[in-house]
């Protein structure tokens, strides 16, 4: 039976499955079982708690079982393989012996039930005819065959998948709509929109469907896309496995020679420069070399996937046959052979890839053409995805595009565009409901803006907007347009929840008069007085709005310390993949959580979770580092951490080296100081800077790097006459004169 595969925005999957259920009838119709099943590395753990083996035991021959291509190597591999490992397999300890021989004999079998994540099972008639059912914890009925052996039993099976693109791109459309009065229609967009193209070309994909890792931006900048075409072969190619063949794929598409691996499927492979990329290549040059029908080319691009060692042989003995038939040299159909073998294990399904990359052109055409509106229904959509949030929210800052903290007066439900930029939602605050939310834009809907928080509580519903959900309102800024003083405003919640229900009160009465309406002046009178509160620090006020929000959004504690981050940070957690493992970086960041463990030796060590403009990873600090640098990594510290790189998953952690707090830095590492001049540069203009570095002497080279109209090299010369000190009074005077961001520090 055929395998169907269906993407649905994410919010409609369920009313898919319902429209089936009624359609072909509830008894007809289930969700299909999987089998989570214990890898090497799992039933290590699990054995060796059972076992009573130490931890960190079994943590360090777990840490030598690699992954490759999203699969765990099995535990008799490995130990055949690894040499790091050689002791387990002759160690003499009776505790590592056992662990290692139940493991072997527990390794693969199923762990625990679950539901699969899209697949649907639709049968003629009662599926108690055809399979047993098994009933879930939550009373939801599915099948106790999984999908390969449903598909034994000839039943069809359909993926029905939620994909959130879909609907980030439905609320676009709605967005779009609503603020620009233009119905955008996406199947009748041209394929070669020149912005859509500068976008990918610039690697600007943060949002964008398939193509926004940090890895794939850079092949993006490398590549230079220009048609969807090259889309399909990126999307295809970067995936483990392929993705060591994009620099030929690129440096092929931009002119070197291009070999075959045979004259004879040149036809076949031109499209992608002479490399096997989809799955429907190997199918057809075995058609084409073998004779083979492409149901059995499909058979055999299985069973190279599968790794399954007889049936390759069978198949291979049978495609050289076929081939020398053909009119090929038995080395030569051999050689044929070997290399599909390699690539058939992850050539990608071509028709899948188009499908992607089409709805990934979509979305980065509406990105580029409607900047606003896509960005804030992707937040919208991912607000349950706190780190991927903050990413997005750092794009916006990189577009230009401000992402403003939520307001009482100005917010909906999701985030919106306003003429000031994306307001947040009211939503995504942390002890606001939505009926809450609901009852707040009702009311200012009805009634008219919010004068003060006072007028707030007399006029919403205080069942709904109860104590914790105004504190949450103040310190996530909701508050801020009417009263800036998010302390003042928080020492008088008591205060303003008793005016608000003594207003009700009156008017459940009958007395209504001044309570009814903040429109009029006698009403202003009676608001009681707020208290003289000293505001909150700015560090204090990002951090109660991050416990509410998940994130930082009215400003970021790092944000004073740009100029030292761009000079001397050499990695980003949200840029993981473009960073080597085993080299030494050095990342600045937040200190967000520290916990502390007891080593081997009875030494205290840490793990530390930074984070940074980007997103945030984890560091680890072994005992000698903890015990020199444990007072700089305390929760909200800021600092710049040098260590040793290493991927766990897709995260970035450091093994660290040093720590020094960040406002340390400027001094520690600048060796010398670059101002910018650009256009035309008068005599008036350098008397003015001239006076600047004579005010301003210290012990840094002090270099003018002039950059040229026509876009040549930007000319570097070193002041034979002055040097400067890095301070914040120095860079102030010279962008009085030069701008923003005409002065840099570097090492």
């Amino acid at each position: 039976m055929p395998d169907i595969d269906i993407d649905f925005s994410d919010d409609g999957r369920d009313a898919v499955i319902d429209y089936v259920k009624k359609k072909y009838g509830e008894d007809s119709v289930s969700q299909i079982i999987t089998f989570g099943t214990l890898s090497s590395r799992a039933v290590l753990k699990d054995v060796g708690r059972v076992l009573g083996v130490p931890l960190n035991v079994t943590e360090s021959i777990t840490k030598q079982i690699p992954v490759f291509q999203g699969r765990v190597t099995p535990l008799a591999e490995a130990l055949d393989s690894i040499p790091d490992l050689k002791w387990v397999k002759e160690s003499r300890d009776e505790k590592i012996r056992e662990l290692v021989k139940i493991s072997l004999v527990l390794e693969g079998m199923n762990r625990n039930a679950s539901t699969h994540a899209a697949g649907v099972v639709i049968a003629p008639g009662p599926l108690l005819d055809y399979v047993p059912l098994y009933k879930t914890p939550q009373s939801d009925l599915m099948t106790q065959y999984n999908m390969i052996d449903l598909e034994v039993a000839g039943l069809l099976k359909m993926d029905f998948l939620g994909l959130r693109t879909l609907t980030i791109i439905k609320n676009v459309i709605a967005l779009i709509e609503k603020n620009h009065d233009i119905s955008i229609d996406l199947d009748a967009i041209p394929e070669d929109d020149a912005k859509t193209f500068e976008l990918f070309g610039k690697g600007q994909t943060t949002g964008v469907f398939q193509f926004e890792s940090s890895g794939m931006k850079d092949w993006l900048r490398k590549l230079n896309p220009g048609s969807i075409s090259d889309l399909v072969a990126m999307n295809a190619l970067y995936r483990p496995g392929p993705m060591e063949m994009i620099g030929d794929f690129i440096r092929r598409k931009q002119g070197q020679k291009i070999e075959y691996i045979h004259p004879k499927l040149e036809p076949i492979l031109k499209e992608t420069y002479g490399i096997i990329v989809y799955q429907e290549q190997v199918m057809k040059i075995a058609s084409e070399v073998a004779g083979f029908s492409l149901a059995k080319a499909d058979l055999m691009r299985r069973a190279m996937g599968k790794k399954d060692k007889a049936l390759m042989a069978k198949q291979k003995t049978e495609f050289i046959d076929g081939a020398v038939k053909r009119g090929f040299t038995k080395k030569g159909a051999a050689d044929i052979f070997d290399t599909i073998e390699r690539f058939a294990s992850y050539g990608f399904n071509k028709s899948h890839s188009v499908a992607y990359s089409v709805l990934a052109y979509q979305t980065a055409y509406l990105k580029a053409h409607y900047p606003a509106e896509y960005m804030a229904a992707a937040i919208s959509a991912e607000i349950g995805d706190t780190d991927y949030v903050v990413q997005l929210i750092e794009e916006c800052r990189k577009m230009n595009l401000p992402v403003l903290p939520p307001d009482v007066n100005e917010s909906h439900v999701q985030f919106v565009v306003t003429p000031k930029g994306i307001r947040f939602g009211l939503s995504a605050i942390r002890n606001v409901g939505v009926s809450a939310v609901e009852d707040i834009i009702r009311t200012r809907t009805e009634h008219g803006k919010f004068e003060n928080i006072f007028d707030f509580c007399q006029r919403v519903d205080l069942r709904l907007v109860n104590k914790k959900t105004l504190e949450g309102l103040i310190e996530s800024g909701a508050f801020d347009e009417v009263d800036a003083n998010r302390a003042r405003l928080f020492a008088c919640v008591e205060k303003a929840i008793q005016h608000g229900q003594k207003a009700r009160s009156h008017q459940s009465r009958g007395q209504s008069s001044l309570f009814e309406t903040s429109s009029t002046t006698e009403s202003r009178d009676l608001f009681p007085v707020l208290p003289v509160t000293p505001s909150w620090s700015e560090s204090e006020k990002l951090s109660k709005e991050k416990s509410v929000l998940g994130f930082y959004v009215s400003g970021h504690p790092l944000r004073k310390y740009e100029m030292e981050i761009n000079a001397f940070a050499t990695a980003q957690f949200g840029n993981a993949s473009t960073v080597k493992s085993g080299t030494t970086v050095r990342v600045a960041g937040v200190v967000s959580a520290v916990r502390k463990k007891i080593d081997r030796k009875g030494n205290t060590m840490a793990f530390a979770t930074l984070e940074d403009f980007s997103g945030k990873g984890e560091c680890i600090v072994f005992s000698d580092s903890y015990k020199q640098y444990q007072n700089l990594l305390q929760p909200e510290s800021l600092v710049l951490v040098i260590g040793k790189a290493e991927h766990n998953g897709d995260v970035l952690r450091l093994i660290v080296n040093e720590v020094y707090p960040i406002e340390a830095v400027r001094e520690k590492f600048t060796k010398k100081v670059t101002v910018s001049l650009q256009g035309e540069v008068t005599e008036n203009t350098i008397q003015e800077l001239r006076r600047v570095a004579e005010r301003h002497q210290g012990k840094y080279p002090c270099f003018f790097e002039v950059k040229l109209a026509d876009g040549k090299k930007p000319v570097r010369l070193q002041s034979t006459k002055f040097a400067v000190g890095a301070t914040d009074e120095f860079i102030g005077d010279v962008e009085k004169i030069l701008g923003p961001h005409s002065v840099s520090i570097s090492m």
